[in-house]
C-alpha cells in the first residue's frame, strides 16, 4: 500500500484546510445571495432591477442595492469560489484575490457619486461597509492559512493528508 510519505498517492486529502473551507463558505455565501438577488420578496422593489446603473432600485433584503449584473457578479464569484476550494493553493488565492477585489470596491463605493453613471454596479452605503467587511474577512482568513500547505493552522500536524508540496 503506498503512503504519502512514501511517496506513492495516498488519493485525495480528507483534511480540508483552513483556507479550502473559507473558499467553500464564501463561494456558497455569494451563490446563496446571487440566487437571493433574483427572488422577489427577499429582494424589494423587484420590478424596478435594472441590469446595471443607479436606474435599479432594486435592494436585497431592502438593504443593499442590486441589479442584475450585481447578482451576476455574485454568482460568479460563488462558482469561482466552489472550484477554488478543490486545492489548498488555488483557495488561498481565491481568498487573497477575491478580499483585494473588495477592497477595492470599498474604495471605489467611497468615492463614487451615487447618482453618476460611474456607479454602474451599483452599490449604497450598506454594501460599502459589507465589501470592506468581505475584504478584511478573506484576506485574514487567506493570511492564516500560512504561506504553504503544512503552514495552515488545520493541516499542520497531521499525517492523513495524502497531500506534500
Amino acid at each position: 500500500m503506498a503512503t504519502a510519505r512514501a511517496g506513492g498517492y495516498a488519493g485525495p486529502s480528507r483534511t480540508r484546510s483552513l483556507a479550502q473551507i473559507g473558499a467553500i463558505v464564501a463561494g456558497a455565501a455569494f451563490l446563496l445571495v446571487g440566487i437571493l438577488g433574483f427572488i422577489p420578496g427577499i429582494t424589494t422593489n423587484f420590478d424596478d432591477i435594472a441590469f446595471a446603473g443607479t436606474d435599479s432600485r432594486a435592494e436585497l433584503f431592502g438593504i443593499f442595492q442590486v441589479s442584475v449584473l450585481h447578482n451576476i457578479v455574485h454568482l460568479l464569484f460563488g462558482v469561482v469560489g466552489l472550484w477554488a476550494a478543490r486545492t489548498w493553493v488555488t483557495a488561498r488565492g481565491y481568498l487573497l484575490a477575491s478580499g483585494a477585489v473588495y477592497l477595492v470596491l470599498f474604495i471605489y463605493g467611497m468615492v463614487v457619486d451615487r447618482d453618476a453613471d460611474a456607479n454602474f454596479v451599483p452599490v449604497n452605503a450598506a454594501d460599502d461597509w459589507l465589501h470592506l467587511g468581505l475584504a478584511i474577512a478573506m484576506i485574514a482568513v487567506g493570511l492564516l492559512a500560512g504561506r504553504r500547505w503544512d503552514d495552515d493552522p488545520l493541516v499542520r500536524g497531521r499525517s492523513d493528508t495524502g497531500y506534500r508540496s
